[in-house]
């Protein structure tokens, strides 16, 4: 890690004298080499993690490459950014330096892609620690960026990997004076190092994202794209919706629509089976279920459900870390929330949220826009979809939100930023600000005839001190000494000053 740290520092510097063309070219073929292998890494992920579906990360890899490319390749990130000749403002973009980023487990090859691309286009070296499970396509995916790289002109050793990654070496990584800033994606505990690392951060935290489907929606097309959502990659992306809601209106139609998707509503003994393998221990997610599909978790709690089963639903009233359906499953599992009226619906869809994944996304199906941006409003969340799939739709895939794997919370979830992070969060703006507006500031009194006022909080023996210093300059004047035959007058007046003063 020393040595590749090192490397990384000393190309970044040789790489921060390119000019904004030859940066872009370098960053065009990297996107291009690994869309190009965007299938290949797909199935590499899907063996070695055992999470998600190859034609889905082979889309989420599509979209970290050549999605990201064309949503950042027109924007200024070296020099001269920005120059206002009438306010006589000039910015300039200069990099961070060093980053270390950290990928996670259910979507590896494509966060590697996309952090190489956000990294680069701001002129920034890019460390990676791979999630332990995840090490090889991870690697695989940097290996790519990296010589196509170098293939585009970069120096070589800007982009590098721990090979032998842990909990260990990603901490060491995080605090390593080499390091300038940190880019974080993964669980709520690698993200609180993150920020505890002295460091600048971006970290994400988890998503629990509810979707309510309101009496007005079209439920048909709503229920098809919550469950195409729900199955996109097994629920591996944290933008996905993890609890439906219901306008008790549209209830039965909803779920006659859910089953006619592949979904497979629990009976109450089926519901405490799979409880149990959601969370073996409460509150804390069997990891055993992440990526996996519907199918296979029913074998996993001895369910025995129809072939072609796409998600799993159980009805479900409360919310709470006993409550194992609540929790943030990031598997092709729902709760069934039916509410009396808009109100009972949002206050569900809010309890959800500031239980988990407060600040990250939800989503809404109605044909009623003033609802719909009513809901936007009073939800703790950084990004609201409507009508559309969240899994993909908060990552910029369906919706016109910035192309990104990593999506900031804002202040709900504890982050830094709430945006979709790209490159434009990756750059340091520099500013030359010329004089346009003259200021006259007020003169200053002479320290002799400061009023008395202002020495109110000074001591006593202080204020009756610089009374009689005073009241002797004004005796005395222009003259040697003092005439004795003045003293008097002397003394009356410094009396009266003091008198005045207490």
């Amino acid at each position: 890690m020393e040595k590749t740290i090192r490397q990384a520092k000393a190309a970044q510097v040789k790489f921060s004298t390119f000019d904004q063309e030859k940066t872009d070219s370098i960053i065009k073929h990297i996107a291009e080499t690994a869309y190009a292998q965007a299938e290949t890494l797909a199935k590499m992920a899907v063996k070695e993690t055992g999470m998600g579906v190859i034609e889905h990360k082979k889309i989420k890899n599509e979209l970290g490459s050549m999605g990201v490319y064309k949503s950042i390749k027109d924007e200024k990130t070296v020099g001269v950014i920005r120059r206002d000749h009438q306010l006589k403002l000039t910015e300039v973009a200069y990099p961070f330096g060093v980053i270390g980023a950290v990928c996670p487990t259910t979507n590896p090859t494509s966060t590697a892609i996309f952090k190489t691309l956000i990294a680069l286009k701001a002129q920034n070296a890019l460390v990676v620690s791979p999630h332990p499970t995840a090490a090889k396509c991870t690697v695989e995916a940097l290996k790519i960026c990296a010589d196509a790289a170098v293939e585009a002109g970069a120096p070589d050793g800007l982009i590098g990997w721990i090979m032998n990654p842990s909990m260990e070496a990603t901490n060491r990584l995080m605090h390593h004076p080499d390091i300038d800033l940190i880019l974080a994606t993964g669980g709520s505990g690698l993200v609180k190092a993150a920020y505890s690392s002295g460091k600048p951060a971006y970290g994400v935290g988890p998503g629990n994202g509810p979707v309510y489907i309101e009496k007005s929606a079209n439920v048909k097309k709503a229920a098809q794209l919550i469950v195409d959502s729900k199955t996109f990659d097994n629920g591996t992306l944290c933008s996905t919706e993890q609890s439906i809601v219901v306008h008790r209106n549209v209830r039965e139609m909803a779920m006659r629509e859910l089953r006619n998707n592949g979904a497979y509503f629990l009976n109450e003994q089926e519901k405490r089976r799979l409880g149990k393998i959601i969370a073996p221990r409460e509150g804390q997610l069997n990891a055993k279920i992440v990526g996996r599909s519907a199918e296979v978790i029913a074998e996993m709690a001895d369910i025995d459900v129809p072939i072609g089963t796409r998600v799993l639903i159980a009805e479900e009233t409360r919310i709470g870390m006993d409550v194992p359906f609540s929790l943030e499953k990031l598997a092709p599992i729902f709760p069934f929330y039916t509410a009396e009226s808009d109100e009972e619906a949002f206050r569900i869809c809010q309890g959800l949220l500031n239980f988990i994944g407060r600040g990250h996304s939800c989503s809404i199906h109605t044909t009623d826009e003033g609802l719909a941006h009513r809901y936007g409003d009073v939800m703790p969340v950084s990004r609201v979809m409507v009508n559309t799939m969240a899994s993909i739709g908060a990552a910029g895939a369906t919706t016109a939100l910035m192309p990104s794997l990593t999506l900031g919370c804002g202040s709900y979830g504890g982050n830094i930023s709430s945006d979709n992070i790209t490159a434009r969060h990756l750059y340091n703006t520099k500013r030359i600000a010329f004089g346009i507006k003259d200021m006259k500031l007020p003169k200053m009194m002479p320290a002799q005839y400061k009023p008395v006022e202002l020495m109110k909080e000074r001591s006593e023996e202080t204020k009756i001190e610089m009374i009689v210093n005073q009241a002797l300059r004004e005796i005395q004047g222009s003259k040697s000494t003092i005439d004795l035959t003045d003293v008097p007058d002397t003394v009356r007046h410094i009396i009266q000053q003091i008198n005045k003063t207490l």
